[in-house]
């Protein structure tokens, strides 16, 4: 839609040119991938002010903005000037809505919203071309930005609605303006807000009470009474476990353990399906799936059949090893009693393969309605039914009302620091223990508490030293050229989240890792620069989308898999780097054979859209590289024209890695990649630049020992005089070579070198300390300003990156500024 068309429509003034394609709306400017075809929607909220940003959002490219106030801007920025932005962007969400005459099923309800919305996806896909809320955008700002999404291509629309309060659910009812209206269930979620049952599902009826068709659970009599005064001339579509003339009624429901059955009538016919989950709450989102999806046609054999695939959703739970044998379950960031049934027999699952005791650390559930006792006892009962035999409560009022509870064994805290500093926490063991908290409590604590491992063995980081790198690659690049600095294999050994952070500081522009497990520790850390996983597997395909990572697509193969996750998901346009293989012969596209069949299936969807083209110098750092170089970047630069012919927007180019940056200045495109020498190596002379990480150790222990006596396994150490030996915490499972053993390298004590004595052993190494005045409780420096990690890398007749990268993760990083 272009800018002047929607100026027209939310009734805003234009300050700026009068052109432009919009095809992004952003609220968060943390989300910014497509900044050229993005209107940014400066939006005023009790914890921001989105007019902070737009200094940072121009400088990275944006320049159609929607502001409340007019900014002193460039002359090429278009603002459109409102006297509200929110109400601007929902007013443009209803009348894009408005233009499409698909079916719509609004979806509201307390509790199970989102898995209703992604199962019902699932269970139409493979059918209709289904376009849905992302993951759970379901408020007054997520509407209009799920509406958005609509275009030509959807068939059916899922869109989500969650309020908190009266008042709110009517804009977003003429927002989704839904042809269904779905209400999934009456809960606890929001209640306090509310007065009582009545009133809370009054405003939620809202949403459908234009809807020719309602669907909705008959059981729940508060439910059903509104629907009949907010709805009177709706079509009624209802499932329920008791009542034998609703639309479908499940007649029975058994479970084996793992999966559950549910035998159901619908339509006069006795049928069934099975859904691989046992727990009450999967149960329901099911019966309201179903019941919507055989209303809009799906055939009970392919419900069946797509039913018993399920798979869980938005699943925040993880599975961390403890210590003292505890195994981690955790769910830190929410708590509902919806949520924590789900979590239970997760947990129980789990602890059955393992035969360990059950514990549930738990906190104040918040903003539930109801009364303390009643809500606890409740909590209490389903610990129990889960055979939990231990329950940590931590909080006021889970405490007062739990406090004389025997069944299970419990323990109370006020916060999370008390239970942190307890015996309890100090000596909880071989355990199976589930953390489920409110987020307020600040749960993470604990379980980085029950996971942190203590070593004597450290690698000292000085950010410092790779800030002062990243300026010095800076200064060769002109100044509107990008940079991705990679932090892939844990920022090459020294500490991805941290150097991340710091990097973030200093506005690079991307961040890259290696694989997604990498990038979803980064924005589980807070880090909200773009980044780009360099070799993504299709299996973490649904961790890319839910954790905002873009993708290197490098085979159709793998960009099959990408549009297929991105459309399971209902997102479009989802940013992927197209790479072009030019001489490398590892991964990448065939820059000419490769590229019409490339353009084809992507003009062919919407999924995903190239954010960058990119190829990889083979020959950087070589003194003979230049004229391979010029034929790689020839036939990467066609490859990339073929691509752009096709896009209105710009697509990003980079070839330049470190060595590239320094050696090929004309070919710095718009973007280069700093590596190694973020790090402090020269890429090109193999040279030490400024050494950004440092490990060392500290001498456990130092013997005397005879002439002649032999050290060490295999007894290849042998005294060659009196001798004084120091142990030192740290071996080959730390990263420290076996082949510098037996003389082959030596560590830095007290300025002087200590040679490796006999081999080096899984946890401990021996040093001959005989001419240092050293003591126990000395550092041993392994590498860093005194012993470069450069020289290391000279023994081992290998490169730098591999003694960085082989940094063990048991060995504590420590950061400083100098």
């Amino acid at each position: 839609m272009i800018i002047q068309d929607i100026a027209i429509l939310i009734g805003a003034r234009i300050v700026g040119p009068a052109q432009g394609d919009v095809v992004h709306l952003l609220t968060d400017s943390r989300s910014l991938a497509f900044p050229e075809s993005t209107l940014f929607f400066a939006l005023r909220t009790p914890s921001g002010d989105g007019h902070r940003y737009i200094d940072w959002l121009y400088a990275h490219g944006v320049r159609m903005l929607c502001t409340d106030h007019e900014l002193d801007l460039p002359a090429d920025a278009t603002q459109l000037i409102v006297s509200d932005t929110l109400a601007a962007l929902q007013r443009l969400a209803e009348r894009h809505r408005e233009t499409f005459s698909i079916p719509v099923v609004g979806i509201t309800g307390s509790n199970g919203k989102t898995m209703v919305k992604e199962w019902l996806a699932r269970l139409l896909q493979p059918t209709l071309r289904v376009t849905r809320s992302p993951r759970s955008y379901n408020s007054q700002i997520g509407v209009p930005l799920s509406v958005w999404q609509i275009d030509e291509t959807s068939e059916i629309a899922l869109i989500e609605a969650g309020i908190s309060k009266v008042g709110e659910m009517e804009r977003l009812a003429d927002i989704i303006q839904p042809t269904i209206g779905l209400f999934t269930s009456l809960g606890m979620a929001h209640r306090e807000n509310f007065r009582n049952d009545d009133e809370l599902a009054a405003e939620k009826m809202l949403l459908m009470h234009r809807a020719p068709t309602i669907i909705y659970p008959a059981d729940n009599d508060t439910i059903s009474r509104q629907a009949r005064i907010a709805c009177p001339h709706a079509e009624r579509i209802t499932w329920s476990h008791c009542n034998p003339s609703a639309t479908l009624y499940a007649r029975r429901i058994t479970s084996d353990g793992t999966h559950t059955t549910i035998d159901y009538i619908y339509d006069g016919a006795e049928l069934h399906y099975r859904i691989p989950f046992i727990d009450r709450a999967s149960i329901e989102c099911s019966l309201a799936a179903a019941t919507t999806a055989l209303y809009l046609g799906l055939s009970p054999t392919l419900l069946a059949e797509r039913m018993s695939t399920l798979e869980p959703v938005a699943m925040r739970l993880e599975v961390l090893q403890g210590v003292r044998g505890l195994t981690l379950i955790n769910d830190s960031y929410n708590a509902d009693l919806g949520s924590l049934d789900i979590a239970l027999d997760f947990m129980a699952r789990r602890a059955e393969a393992s035969s360990n005791p059950r514990t549930l650390i738990i906190s104040d559930l918040e903003q539930t309605g109801r009364s303390p006792q009643r809500l606890y006892a409740d909590v209490a009962a389903m610990a129990l039914r889960h055979q939990v035999s231990t329950l940590i409560c931590i909080g006021a009022e889970i405490s007062e009302a739990l406090e004389h509870c025997h069944q299970p064994t419990c323990y109370t805290f006020t916060s999370t620091d008390d239970f942190i500093a307890s015996d309890i926490c100090a000596t909880i063991a071989n355990q199976t223990v589930l953390v489920k908290g409110s987020r307020s409590f600040g749960f993470d604590r604990i379980c980085h508490h029950l996971q942190q491992q203590m070593h004597q063995t450290t690698l000292e980081v000085s950010l410092a030293a790779l800030v002062s790198n990243l300026n010095h690659y800076r200064a060769m690049m002109r100044p509107d050229c990008r940079i991705v600095c990679m932090v892939k294999a844990d920022a090459y050994g020294a500490g991805a989240v941290e150097v991340a952070r710091t990097l973030e500081d200093h506005r690079v522009d991307y961040l890259a890792v290696a694989v997604a497990d990498e990038g979803v520790v980064l924005r589980k850390a807070g880090i909200t620069t773009g980044i780009i996983v360099m070799n993504p597997e299709p299996s973490a395909t649904k961790a890319m989308l839910d954790y905002r990572l873009e993708p290197e697509v490098y085979s159709f193969a793998l960009l099959d898999s990408l549009i297929h996750a991105a459309r399971a998901e209902g997102v479009t346009d989802w940013p992927v780097h197209i790479k072009v293989d030019t001489g490398m012969c590892r991964l990448g596209f065939h820059p000419t054979d490769d590229i019409a069949q490339l353009v084809s299936v992507l003009g062919h969807q919407r999924a995903v859209t190239p954010r960058s083209i990119f190829s990889h110098f083979a020959t950087a750092d070589c003194d003979d590289g230049e004229a391979f170089a010029a034929e790689q970047y020839k036939a990467f630069s066609h490859a990339a024209d073929e691509l752009q012919q096709h896009y209105n927007h710009h697509i990003l180019r980079h070839i330049c890695n470190t060595a590239g940056i320094a050696r090929f200045p004309e070919y710095h495109e718009d973007m280069c990649r700093l590596g190694i020498g973020l790090y402090g190596v020269d890429a090109v002379t193999g040279e030490m630049q400024e050494a950004v990480s440092r490990l060392s150790t500290t001498i456990l222990q130092i013997r005397e020992i005879a002439e002649g006596t032999t050290i060490g396994y295999g007894r290849h150490g042998r005294a060659t005089r009196p001798m004084r030996i120091a142990a030192l915490p740290i071996g080959y499972a730390d990263g420290l070579n076996r082949h510098l053993g037996r003389g082959h390298g030596h560590c830095i004590i007290r300025g002087c070198k200590a040679p490796y004595v006999g081999n080096i052993c899984m946890d401990v190494a021996l040093v001959d300390v005989t001419d240092i005045d050293c003591q126990v409780g000395d550092r041993a420096e392994i590498f860093g300003s005194s012993l470069p990690v450069t020289t290391l890398a000279g023994w081992l007749d290998t490169i730098a990156y591999e003694v960085l990268t082989s940094v063990s993760s048991r060995v504590k990083r420590v950061y400083f500024n100098d």
